[in-house]
């Protein structure tokens, strides 16, 4: 099986030594999202996450395009919210970007609220499944003939094609039953957030059934954080260190400023803490403690660089090819992560 090792661009105002406690060093901005692109570009990662926050002021099409030329090898995965943009403008943004990366590019599909929106779950993922199916026509170069309850359009695709020709890989999560049936019908990588070794079996085995309902066939993707040192007491030591100054009322501000910070997911990532031991670990070398101070993916591998390697390889086992990893700070945790673990797992590729 492939194995696709990403990092996290934190576009979105998430970096830090420790949690919850500012450091104007590691404030999102163009300077300091470009190092993080760069450091994983150099030390050999396959792809990088471009995420999307609104509240942040970074647009992730914009940037990627800035630091684009700035890469030679790295993939990005380019988060965009479906309904934020008219829908033939975004492929055309998307087809040009494809071509300043030379075909380096996939697209993370986000359906959450648009900024001062709040919409119910089911017809937003409705949106977000017409909004996809029509992207995949305009970036596919094929005439969109749409006449549904979001999106009503007909008309050609831009002239410019993608550098393949085809729409660029898909990649969309979610957890509620509107997610995962959006997925199955309009996604090539199904994305997961943390879970133990059951939840994601269980996961991957749902998926599978719902794809094939659609005569389709998924890819599966994980986004998890890392936290790995030279031996699994320094690893525990360093993801206690990163959530020892973190006051639970910023914790849970922090949680709750995200557009999504009440999906069935984050939910999810809830239930995970709330059934981890008083260490915070819910399994073997899986830390939810991280998620006391995120609203999103809330859990860590945490272990001994074999530890590391082995866990990804277990998933892996499950059917996950990629693996979305970020870790704090985001550049030292990339390059730690790279020249501790990433050989192990190519050596086993």
């Amino acid at each position: 099986m492939s194995l696709e090792l990403a990092w996290f661009a934190a576009l979105c105002d998430d970096d830090y030594e420790q949690l919850g406690v500012p450091n104007d060093d590691l404030r999102s901005s163009v300077e300091h999202c470009e190092a993080i692109v760069q450091e994983a570009d150099r030390n050999g990662f396959d792809s990088i996450l471009m995420p999307s926050g609104y509240s942040l002021g970074i647009d992730t099409v914009a940037f990627t395009s800035a630091v684009a030329r700035a890469t030679s090898g790295i993939t990005p995965i380019v988060a965009v919210r479906m309904g934020e943009m008219w829908l033939p403008q975004l492929a055309r943004q998307l087809i040009t970007l494809d071509h300043l990366l030379h075909g380096r590019m996939v697209v993370n599909i986000i359906s959450s609220d648009l900024p001062g929106e709040a919409m119910p779950s089911g017809p937003r993922y409705r949106r977000t499944l017409e909004h996809m199916h029509a992207l995949r026509t305009l970036l596919n170069g094929e005439r969109l003939e749409a006449n549904g309850e979001f999106v009503q359009l007909q008309l050609d695709p831009p002239r410019i094609r993608t550098t393949s020709g085809a729409c660029p890989p898909l990649y969309f999560g979610g957890l509620s039953p509107d997610a995962r049936a959006v997925a199955a019908e309009a996604a090539d990588v199904y994305l997961m957030w943390p879970d133990t070794m059951d939840g994601v079996r269980d996961i991957v085995t749902d998926m599978r059934h719902r794809a094939t309902e659609h005569q389709r066939q998924l890819r599966f993707g994980y986004r998890v954080h890392v936290v790995v040192r030279e031996t699994e007491r320094e690893a525990r030591a360093a993801a206690e260190h990163l959530v020892a100054a973190l006051d639970p009322e910023v914790g849970d501000a922090i949680r709750a400023r995200s557009l999504d910070s009440t999906s069935a997911g984050v939910r999810a990532q809830a239930e995970l803490r709330d059934a981890a031991g008083g260490d915070g670990f819910v399994e073997p070398n899986l830390w939810t403690g991280i998620g006391r101070a995120r609203s999103g993916c809330g859990a860590a591998i945490v272990g001994d660089p074999r530890q590391v390697a082995d866990k990804i390889r277990q998933y892996q086992a499950l059917g996950i090819e990629s693996f979305i990893l970020s870790g704090y700070p985001h550049q030292d945790e990339c390059r730690r992560f790279a020249s501790l673990v990433m050989p192990l797992l190519r050596a086993a590729a």
